[in-house]
């Protein structure tokens, strides 16, 4: 059986002031919108969250709001912990864990060098053996060096129970199958692209990306999914498609910016008080990129508004 439930996840990404304080107020507002309209699978500090950049008092205090906001909505939170020490890791999820009681996690490797197989194993013995108690979803991504493939994700999960899901940006066909059939114990959560196949192969979650842009069709998109609507699955796809081509070269400028660049934007389209910066060094979006986007889906894509 698989582990965890099949539902839509969806990220928060942290407003941040002119000074680079958490805006909290805007913060709560996005959770508690989420949970509202029925996504209540949300996690904070993936790398469109800024996971990566946060020092341990912004992790903290982030980490605490955003627990706070979840558990008023009545839905789990899940706190990512991403960082190039594994001690750091280790500290960070004890510290959510004891001191606000979370019990579910989303980690990422230690990325200043790929890890060999040995090494990968160390990792997830280490945080999967000392958290016995708490559940783990795996952040699979090249930013890390490596991917964990279905024949490593299948070794480690035999090995510990409270490995339960895995998140997967990819629209490789062979990557979904191997995932899928390799460790069908696994949720895997695959962004829009890769979800139209894995839902005709197996069981996906939706990681939420682009789909946001409007919550009501996001849902939608994932029930066909479900229903294995391959109608609805290939027109959808290709809305979504054609709006994303758009979204990263009015963005990115030619150029690929950090994830929570394009994230933050697409918050934007619910709440226009949402501060596109990032925490240094990192630059996002343009005010002038987010007019431009908003006006391309006014003409072409205004269902998806």
């Amino acid at each position: 059986m698989t582990r965890f439930a099949r539902r839509v996840m969806a990220t928060a990404v942290v407003p941040w002031t002119d000074q680079f304080k958490l805006d909290e107020p805007l913060f709560r507002y996005q959770i508690a919108h989420l949970v509202e309209h029925g996504f209540d699978h949300l996690y904070v500090f993936g790398t469109a969250g800024e996971g990566y950049a946060v020092d341990d008092d912004q992790f903290e205090q982030v980490a605490g709001v955003f627990v706070d906001e979840m558990r008023a909505g009545g839905a789990e939170p899940m706190v990512g912990v991403i960082n190039l020490s594994m001690a750091t890791i280790l500290r960070r999820i004890q510290f959510v864990r004891d001191t606000l009681g979370v019990k579910r996690f989303q980690i990422s490797l230690p990325s200043w060098g790929a890890l060999e197989e040995t090494e990968l194993r160390t990792f997830f013995d280490a945080v999967l053996g000392r958290f016995e108690d708490c559940q783990f979803l795996h952040y699979n991504l090249l930013r890390t060096k490596r991917l964990v493939t279905g024949a490593e994700y299948a070794a480690i999960a035999a090995d510990h129970p409270n490995l339960v899901a895995t998140k997967n940006s990819t629209d490789s066909i062979q990557r979904i199958r191997e995932l899928t059939e390799c460790a069908p114990m696994l949720r895997h959560f695959l962004n829009e692209r890769g979800f139209v196949y894995g839902s005709l192969i197996g069981e996906p979650g939706l990681l939420m990306s682009i789909a946001s842009l409007n919550l009501d069709r996001a849902q939608q998109f994932f029930d066909a999914g479900c229903k294995r609507d391959v109608e609805t699955l290939v027109r959808m796809d290709g809305d979504l498609h054609r709006i994303s081509a758009e979204f990263a070269a009015v963005v990115g400028g030619g150029a690929a910016r950090i994830d929570g660049a394009y994230d933050k934007l697409l918050w934007r389209t619910h709440d226009a008080r949402f501060p596109l910066r990032l925490l240094p060094p990192y630059t996002g979006a343009s005010e002038a990129s987010a007019e431009q986007f908003a006006e391309f889906l006014r003409h072409n894509y205004p269902d998806w508004t």
